[in-house]
């Protein structure tokens, strides 16, 4: 591997970790995304089509959709057309001048092109590969498309969603893809914590279907262990019944989530019901489970009396956690005046704007890093193609009129 500047500069942690970056749509992006906020230099290599969510309605900032700028800073493009011979040798030769590849094929796809990742990791025995498919490298469903909504519905995560005894619901965020993408980043600073110890390189596997199954935590444990079907619970909980959302009088719902005993005791006080607390059938946890409708009867004809804004208000002062219920503007004005970096501005080099989400994960006293606007199809092809692999501007032109890569602006 080559020791060359970054594509694209940047600092933070990851400072000098080269990424190759194979993804598409939301899953695969939104980790190297990641990978690149956390300084890492992403290469995203791309079909001569592009990303498919380049052109996803209905939201544009110029030629770009919102669903492709969310999630595609911080990284370079080179257009490599993997359906020639010449693109899959092209792509082989950068595999071994990155430390990381990070891919989203359905398993089997990168094979047929000659590209087999076992072959590969022999050849560059310390790349470190990540991919990430809806149900794994093996098994009875490895060849199956999958996407958010398949695994919310085969992970039993859509039965948990929704109000009792209603019809199941897909998750109002993607959960599926998002949640993948996150333990690929794991798996992959994992596997690169021990190359540095090591100086040898893994193959990451990361399934859709698995990283959401994971997410049932206790849930799933309920089932093995208490052999019940866990189900729907709406705005509640299984287990503690003074967690969960009750109505003000304006309307307005607010999350309260009185887990402990001492929390509930204030909760009685801050509702101007002290004597629930010695009530037989409310003293403990078992006993409030146990007669939970009785219970909710009482506080939901109380919490009716004052706004729940009031509510949240007193329930503050006496230090029990509650919450209004925020719409995602509502969510978002409160991120930016919070000035916790979750909102930021990226500014394109003609002087478009655009605000997205931030970097959640923070390293005290390190100033937040710039975030660089997702580039235009193409844009760095050149570049890379010279500083990582040494190609001379006439070969290049050559793939060009060959069809093999496509060189965009820049």
């Amino acid at each position: 591997m080559t020791a060359s500047t970054p594509v694209v500069s940047g600092g933070g942690p990851l400072l000098g970790v080269r990424v190759l970056d194979l993804t598409t749509f939301l899953s695969g992006p939104s980790a190297s995304q990641l990978l690149g906020d956390l300084g890492a230099d992403v290469i995203k290599v791309e079909a001569p089509e592009g990303d498919m969510t380049r052109t996803v309605p209905p939201y544009f900032v110029g030629p770009d959709s919102a669903y492709y700028l969310a999630n595609n800073r911080n990284k370079s493009s080179i257009v490599i057309n993997l359906k020639t011979a010449e693109g899959c040798r092209l792509l082989e030769r950068l595999a071994g001048e990155v430390d990381i590849v990070i891919e989203n094929y359905r398993p089997g796809v990168l094979k047929r092109l000659g590209l087999a990742v076992p072959e590969l990791l022999v050849r560059h025995p310390a790349l470190i590969w990540a991919s990430i498919s809806g149900f794994g490298q093996d098994g009875p469903w490895c060849d199956r498309p999958a996407y958010d909504l398949i695994v919310q519905a085969l992970s039993g995560a859509m039965s948990l969603t929704g109000e009792p005894d209603g019809r199941p619901v897909r998750l109002g965020i993607p959960v599926g893809d998002l949640v993948a993408g996150l333990y690929a980043v794991i798996g992959l600073l994992a596997a690169w914590a021990d190359r540095l110890r090591s100086g040898s390189g893994r193959w990451v596997d990361v399934a859709m279907l698995d990283s959401q199954l994971a997410m049932l935590s206790y849930q799933a444990v309920y089932n093995t262990v208490g052999g019940v079907t866990p189900a729907a619970q709406g705005n509640r909980h299984d287990s503690i019944p003074t967690y969960r959302t009750f109505v003000g009088s304006d309307g307005r719902e607010l999350a309260v989530t009185a887990s402990t005993q001492r929390m509930f005791e204030e909760l009685c006080h801050a509702l101007g019901l002290p004597e629930l607390i010695d009530d037989p059938r409310f003293v403990d946890p078992a006993g409030r489970l146990a007669n939970r409708v009785e219970l909710w009867e009482l506080l939901e004809k109380e919490f009716a009396a004052a706004p729940a804004a009031a509510w949240v208000e007193r329930l503050g002062e006496r230090r029990v956690p509650a919450a209004l219920i925020k719409n995602v503007p509502e969510a978002i004005q409160d991120a930016r005046e919070s000035d916790r970096g979750m909102v930021r501005e990226m500014t394109h080099p003609d002087g478009r704007r655009v605000e997205v989400l931030g970097n959640p994960v923070k390293f005290r006293g390190e100033p937040r890093g710039e975030l660089r606007y997702p580039p235009p199809l193409g844009e760095h092809t050149s570049k890379i193609l010279t500083n990582l692999l040494g190609l001379p501007s006439d070969h290049i032109a050559h793939l060009t009129a060959d069809g093999v890569i496509y060189q965009g602006p820049g």
